[in-house]
């Protein structure tokens, strides 16, 4: 187990609320409307948007880059400020945590063919409001669903 994820454990038994960062990778399409990706969980795999624990030196944003990279194949460029966050339960080996969540858009520039979690995941571009009727946690499924992408980034 990460050191991240058995700090999490810890302050969690403590009754402390557990923070995790993740990423929305998205690209315009040459029509001007957005698409996103979700890959499947590894041990569920339902879909979901690569999450994971925060990384000691690392920003918010910069860490849910890598686990973009390491659970969905995908390199680009985070935006500075969240998109917006959610909470969901996580299941561990002894029961459940709540988790709260802040979410980072990825501006997607390169799709990998062959990463770390390549084996363990798939992965699907979707409009938004396709994705969000796959997401199971209804915060983060609304958060897809409203998804818009601020005007500062180039169409």
């Amino acid at each position: 187990m990460a050191t991240a994820k058995k700090k999490a454990v810890r302050k969690a038994k403590k009754g402390a609320r557990i923070r995790q960062v993740a990423a929305i990778p998205f690209r315009l399409r040459e029509d001007g409307t957005i698409e996103v990706l979700v890959v499947t969980s590894r041990t569920t795999r339902r879909f979901i948007v690569p999450k994971g624990w925060p990384m000691k030196g690392k920003s918010g944003r910069k860490a849910a880059a890598i686990e973009a990279q390491e659970e969905a194949g995908v390199l680009g460029k985070a935006l500075k400020q969240p998109a917006g966050t959610y909470s969901y339960w996580k299941r561990m080996a002894n029961g459940f945590i709540r988790v709260d969540v802040a979410v980072y858009l990825l501006e997607v520039t390169e799709e990998m063919t062959d990463w770390r979690e390549a084996a363990n995941r798939q992965r699907a571009w979707l409009p938004p409001a396709d994705a969000a009727l796959l997401i199971d946690e209804p915060e983060l499924s609304t958060l897809l669903r409203d998804l818009t992408i601020p005007a500062t980034v180039p169409a």
